[in-house]
């Protein structure tokens, strides 16, 4: 299955961002049951990253909330909101 995850920082939530980013991206390639397809932060009009967007593979959405249960900026307290949808790609043009 293919899930889409989209978060939203806290209020002023960009120095959690800044403190836990290399443990988040190494996080994000630690478990061989989640393939994460595309990652990255969303920014607002002034370019200051706010939130993250992933399209992940796994299995099922037990799999996959225990491994984002183990995200780093979880941990941290960085997301204020996190929308989990199951998702299906239609066109690639990566």
């Amino acid at each position: 299955m293919q899930f889409m995850i989209y978060s939203e920082d806290v209020t002023d939530g960009l120095p959690i961002r800044q403190a836990t980013r290399e443990a988040h991206l190494n996080w994000l390639k630690s478990d061989a049951a989640v393939s994460v397809q595309v990652a990255g932060p969303w920014m607002d009009d002034d370019g200051t990253m706010r939130g993250s967007l992933l399209i992940v593979d796994c299995q099922d959405r037990v799999t996959l909330d225990a491994w984002m249960a183990r995200d780093p900026y979880k941990i941290a307290g960085l997301p204020g909101q996190i929308i989990v949808r199951a998702y299906k790609v239609a066109i690639n043009n990566l």
